[in-house]
């Protein structure tokens, strides 16, 4: 919705690195562990980073690691889609997908998702440039990040619009 608003592809971080790596998300923590897959997703983000302006999904670990954070601020306009545990743990056990590729998040259950939530807060806080109340519509979320994207053009100096648009939740 908002890359049809923007003009821009959409990608999703996850489905780039999975389609690059030949496997799940699931499958690369099941043979590589946390570590490679977290380096996988590190040179997602790098590629994406350096390609021509898109809409980014990120998944809700790529702030975990400095690196990734310095990189998204610095050439996105980063937005934290915010919404409760309760409403994550929600989505997370109703999208069929999540065993295959939130493996994570689809055994530890609704305490996994809030301690998770709790422990990454802060780093969503630190790299985010706005937040969005993602409890809303599609509709609603899309045209509140555009609204705050345009401002954050406008209020630049040169007026160069930031490169990229990421977003990211748990």
């Amino acid at each position: 919705m908002l890359a049809a608003r923007t003009g821009r592809p959409f990608l999703d971080a996850d489905a780039v690195l999975e389609a690059d790596a030949g496997c799940s998300i699931h499958d690369l923590f099941t043979i590589e562990g946390e570590d490679g897959f977290r380096d996988r997703e590190s040179a997602t983000l790098r590629k994406l980073a350096s390609g021509p302006p898109t809409i980014v999904a990120t998944g809700g670990g790529a702030i975990l690691r400095p690196t990734n954070r310095e990189l998204l601020r610095a050439t996105g306009f980063v937005v934290w889609l915010q919404a409760s545990a309760e409403l994550l743990w929600n989505r997370i056990s109703t999208d069929p997908t999540t065993a295959q590729r939130r493996p994570n998040l689809a055994e530890g259950g609704f305490q996994e998702v809030k301690a998770l939530l709790a422990a990454r807060e802060p780093l969503y806080a630190a790299t985010a440039h706005t937040v969005v109340d993602a409890t809303r519509s599609p509709e609603e979320v899309a045209s509140d990040i555009l609204g705050k994207w345009n401002r954050e053009r406008s209020d630049q100096v040169d007026g160069t619009p930031p490169g990229h648009c990421v977003h990211g939740s748990t």
